[in-house]
């Protein structure tokens, strides 16, 4: 089980290794926060990307608990793996974002529908 500080260590040195393109217009980076995160159905979120009103900033943070909960039985390589997903499929949001494109926010909508509809009937919200 890695703590908190060694997945910062994990995440700093995933961020090092990617293009400093990719990071255009992040202006306020990425985040590790402690906390493990739950939407409003009770799914948990790994992490998230934002964009703040009038243009304030964007941002990804990733949720060091959330991970815990779903991965945190697994052998750090293994886990620092999901880290390593969790911040591309943001950055996937981010890039796609800055192009006008929402191809990724419609297949996690999709994926989301599929859960519901394969365990539980759906929010009305969905």
């Amino acid at each position: 089980m890695l703590s908190f500080e060694e997945t910062q260590e994990a995440l700093d040195v995933l961020i090092r290794n990617l293009p400093a393109g990719i990071f255009d217009g992040l202006n306020c980076g990425v985040a590790l926060l402690p906390d493990a995160l739950y939407d409003e159905h009770g799914l948990i979120i790994l992490g998230q990307y934002h964009i703040e009103p009038c243009g304030l900033g964007r941002y990804i943070t990733i949720q060091y608990g959330s991970l815990m909960a779903v991965y945190g039985h697994y052998q750090p390589e293994a886990f620092i793996k999901k880290l390593e997903d969790t911040l591309h499929h943001e950055l996937t949001h981010h890039l796609e974002s800055r192009a006008g494109d929402r191809s990724l926010e419609a297949q996690d909508a999709a994926d989301k529908r599929r859960h519901f509809a394969q365990f539980r009937t759906p929010p009305s919200s969905l």
